[in-house]
């Protein structure tokens, strides 16, 4: 028989969270993301990047462990566990990134990274990314009218970009910044990828130079088009939008095939689901 690869995929879009929002509501919301996804026959659903907290770096701690509430240091923990048993019940998978906080090493460090992970429909994870571009600055810059303090926050990821066999196809994962860099989808269309899950919180006022304001929403698209035709790989983009914490956020979560076309994109900058069924083999 012709067995045809194709996929059914949410691109999961959060509105804001607040900085007194818990970590119950968050996973409240995602676990009825998950049960309107199941709905439309969604296979496989995409969560943004630190989707459990707000965008934490937009502030400057002295001592950073005064930060450390808003890290996983489990994954599955007894308040995200929700998402694993509704997924695993609804035999869907799902992508989800968040800040982790690592056991300490042979050394006794424990490591702060931005963190993906990629979920199967049985509940098990299967791919674990560190994100490797870290953008902003790494100092207190008591000027901005927000931080963008990524690099006092998370150390880049040491073991580079992978990919994974899982949805009957290969998958990757990117976060945020890394979207912006031609070798992050290089990387793994040298390794056969034909999707990549991309999770991302994307400020809409850039202060190092205002003049970039109005081309966020172009270089979002931008890069995320090119990076899937040249690579001949879908990309799902998804966003954690609207205002959050008096910071705008772009939105415009969407689904790029491997033809650089945008087969599906949000409308609103609030929980949304924006759906594509996906033939892994138009990648070829």
């Amino acid at each position: 028989g012709n067995m045809t690869r194709e996929i059914t995929v949410a691109a999961a879009q959060l509105g804001p969270i607040q900085r007194t929002d818990s970590r119950e509501s968050a996973v409240a919301r995602m676990v009825h993301l998950l049960r309107e996804a199941s709905r439309n026959g969604v296979e496989l659903v995409v969560f943004p990047e630190l989707a459990l907290t707000t965008f934490f770096p937009r502030w400057f701690v002295e001592n950073i462990s005064e930060a450390d509430r808003w890290y996983e240091t489990e994954m599955p923990s007894s308040v995200t566990q929700p998402i694993f048993d509704v997924a695993r019940e609804l035999k869907i998978g799902f992508c989800l990134g968040y800040a982790e906080l690592t056991a300490p090493d042979a050394k006794g460090i424990r490591h702060r990274f931005n963190t993906q992970i990629l979920v199967d429909r049985e509940g098990k994870i299967v791919g674990k990314y560190h994100k490797v571009h870290i953008p902003g600055h790494e100092h207190h810059e008591p000027d901005r009218p927000f931080q963008h303090a990524e690099r006092y926050y998370f150390e880049p990821g040491p073991e580079g970009f992978d990919v994974w066999n899982a949805f009957g196809g290969r998958f990757g994962m990117m976060i945020c910044n890394d979207r912006r860099w031609p070798e992050s989808y290089r990387l793994m269309g040298l390794k056969g990828v034909e999707m990549i899950l991309c999770g991302y919180n994307t400020p809409i006022h850039y202060v190092p130079d205002p003049s970039q304001d109005i081309l966020q929403g172009f270089h979002n698209s931008l890069v995320m088009q090119s990076g899937a035709y040249q690579n001949g790989t879908w990309v799902i983009g998804v966003a954690k939008a609207g205002v959050e914490e008096g910071v705008e956020l772009l939105g415009q979560s969407c689904i790029v095939a491997p033809s650089g076309q945008i087969v599906a994109q949000a409308l609103t900058t609030d929980d949304e689901l924006v759906i594509a069924r996906c033939d892994l083999d138009w990648c070829k």
